[in-house]
């Protein structure tokens, strides 16, 4: 066997020093670039109505789309957003505890899905990942639905139709197809209803989210496109993939686009209203990408400490979704202590909804996999059958 050393030795005799210098250059360059990348994400153009210091400020644009957002009103917000957070926090805990066997934190992400899933109507309809279990708290999802899956007692958690929100798509991007699909339908019967395609930063390297916007463009699909930019694709940052901010890839296909800070609830309710009203009045689909952070790990089997910077976590601890709009309202303590009470309570339900959930009967796994009776589902379920009988006897 060759040793490295000799591997090594040869690489140095094909490539001249000049060529050597030269990659080295440029991969000095790409790194420079990855860093420009990362400081871009936090700066640039981006809507911004209520700062980290809990600061109202002023936008001609977007303020005459929450002049409904009273105070009571942006405190219900903020109910929802302590609420989802702690049903996240639960989840977590559950899973650590062995009760679930999977869960994705969606912990700093808050505000982006409150704020967007509350501006939309009852009809519109919601095609998601598996992290926005905020957006389907505020669609009416039942607690335990959340968890059915993750626990493995289920195969999808809820009926889409019920909530108008399919259930999560694990197929990284795919749920941007589906969205356009049902957004070009709902065009064709002639009604304003509006489809949503959650999805993060990485989803956004896969052909199918690209495909989308295609089809999204060429027929005016009345769809949303929500990216999440939480600035990590499992272990990979951003500016691995984008050397641009993600928002600008979109009108590249026709489609307009909007950057805006994920952690604040109340500019991403303005900018997903604005996405909204224009969709229903034809003027076909909106590229949001909410600038957020994922404070957590991807899901509970990763560990985020081998690969995120500290103080850039910290930097973004400061930008929190909830403390923004607690200094901004100045709740008192009775009003701060009820929220807590009751998300506390939501809790509690979420967890003992969880534990209740009874395992299904092994021969469920064939029920519902075709719409009408099929011979090779019959046949399967009958051997399958006979196969659990032997361990009766």
């Amino acid at each position: 066997m060759q040793s490295t050393t000799a591997v090594i030795d040869r690489s140095a005799q094909a490539y001249p020093p000049a060529v050597v210098q030269i990659g080295v250059c440029m991969s000095t360059a790409v790194s420079a670039q990855r860093q420009q990348v990362a400081l871009d994400f936090e700066s640039g153009d981006v809507v911004q109505l209520l700062d980290p210091a809990g600061n109202r400020l002023a936008d001609s644009h977007y303020d005459p789309l929450i002049t409904d957002l009273t105070d009571d009103r942006l405190t219900a917000l903020y109910e929802d957003l302590v609420i989802v957070r702690r049903i996240d926090t639960e989840a977590t805990a559950l899973q650590r505890q062995g009760e679930l066997g999977l869960w994705p934190p969606m912990l700093g992400q808050e505000a982006a899905q409150v704020g967007s899933a509350r501006a939309l109507r009852s009809d519109d309809f919601v095609f998601s990942s598996y992290r926005e279990n905020g957006v389907a708290y505020c669609r009416g999802v039942e607690l335990v639905d959340l968890v059915r899956t993750w626990r493995g007692t289920a195969a999808s958690g809820w009926d889409p139709y019920t909530v108008g929100m399919a259930t999560p798509a694990v197929i990284i991007g795919a749920q941007t197809l589906h969205a356009t699909g049902y957004a070009i339908g709902c065009k064709k019967d002639g009604v304003d209803s509006v489809a949503v395609a959650y999805f993060g930063d990485g989803a956004t390297s896969e052909g199918d989210v690209s495909e989308a916007m295609v089809f999204a463009a060429s027929f005016a699909a009345p769809v949303v496109f929500f990216c999440q930019n939480n600035h990590w694709a499992i272990s990979e940052p951003v500016g691995l993939q984008a050397v641009r901010p993600i928002a600008d890839r979109a009108p590249g296909f026709g489609i307009p686009s909007v950057r805006v800070d994920g952690n604040d609830v109340l500019a991403v309710t303005a900018v997903m209203r604005e996405a909204l009203k224009r969709a229903r009045e034809g003027g076909g689909p909106t590229f949001i990408e909410a600038v957020t952070y994922r404070m957590g790990p991807h899901t509970t089997s990763d560990d985020p400490t081998r690969y995120v910077d500290p103080l850039q976590r910290e930097e973004w601890a400061g930008r929190d979704p909830l403390a923004r709009v607690e200094k901004y309202l100045e709740l008192s303590d009775e009003v701060a202590a009820g929220i807590a009470q009751r998300a506390d309570r939501v809790a509690a339900e979420f967890r003992a909804g969880c534990l209740e959930l009874d395992d299904p009967e092994p021969l469920s796994l064939f029920d519902n996999v075709y719409a009408t009776p099929h011979s090779g589902i019959a046949r399967q379920r009958s051997r399958y059958s006979a196969y659990l009988e032997g361990f009766e006897s």
